[in-house]
């Protein structure tokens, strides 16, 4: 485990993987470096480069610094960047691409290509927006130490998942709860980086509200990107993901096939390679 210290002085802790042009992965709600897919990824991908797999502040070994900002996180990302030869490859995935985003259009000249997976956009009525307190509710249940309640309103608010399916993924491993593709971290890892929760609320929030994007938000980055949908995913990420390509100068849309939201490291690694090598 390497640190770095960011413009607050918050602890950013990240693991480096082979060598080559720096590829930063930005894990999205509830992810730290440990625990998620991105591990395997990074597996995959350290071949052709330095893949940095760090824990978001908040989260695993990361300190924190209040009050929280979206600024913030942006600036983690560019003292991780300026740590590893002060220029990179982002990928974030879910509310961690629109953080990727932010962060490209913020430091244009240092980061040099762009991929995201499924940014959580809600452009329009193919789902519901989240409630407009979703936030609120989150920091109200983790000042009041219900950090499972927090998990439970990002899993049925945000991701929609019927109450009594999350009720068996509080009460049995997740390994037994899903017995086939991509497995979420267990309950009680969960509950841990609950607090964190409000922050990619914060980070999506102004896009999840069933308006369509802003238009020219993110103009400021020319560099490529991707916009990366699985084939089997909920219609509103094709949406969004059409919508973001045909606003920004020079982004792509690839569908991977026979994935969805909890995509699989071995499909999605090639696209990558392909994708930043190019």
């Amino acid at each position: 485990m390497k640190t770095v210290t960011s413009k607050d002085g918050t602890r950013i802790a990240y693991d480096q993987y082979g060598e080559g042009m720096p590829l930063i992965l930005v894990t999205g709600a509830l992810g730290t470096r440990t625990k998620t897919a991105q591990g395997q990824l990074a597996g995959i991908l350290y071949k052709d480069f330095a893949v940095i797999d760090y824990d978001r502040r908040g989260r695993g070994d990361s300190t924190d610094t209040q009050p929280y900002a979206v600024e913030r996180e942006i600036e983690d990302i560019e003292a991780l960047i300026d740590a590893v030869g002060g220029q990179a490859y982002l990928y974030g995935m879910s509310s961690g691409a629109v953080l990727a985003l932010e962060a490209a259009a913020k430091l244009p000249d240092k980061v040099k290509k762009l991929a995201m997976y499924e940014p959580p956009f809600i452009i329009d009525d193919s789902r519901p927006p989240l409630p407009a307190d979703y936030v609120e509710q989150l920091n109200e249940a983790t000042a009041e130490g219900r950090r499972s309640d927090a998990v439970e309103i990002f899993m049925t608010q945000a991701l929609l998942i019927p109450v009594e399916f999350v009720q068996m993924m509080k009460n049995a491993p997740m390994a037994q709860t899903f017995s086939e593709g991509v497995k979420p971290p267990d309950w009680s890892d969960m509950e841990k980086v609950a607090h964190t929760l409000a922050y990619d609320g914060l980070i999506a929030r102004d896009y999840l509200a069933g308006r369509p994007l802003p238009k020219g938000q993110w103009n400021a980055y020319q560099s490529p990107a991707v916009v990366i949908v699985g084939e089997n995913s909920e219609p509103f990420f094709h949406d969004a993901a059409k919508a973001l390509a045909a606003d920004m100068p020079n982004v792509k849309v690839r569908v991977l096939e026979g994935q969805d939201h909890a995509v699989s490291p071995a499909a999605l690694g090639p696209v990558l390679a392909e994708f930043f090598c190019a």
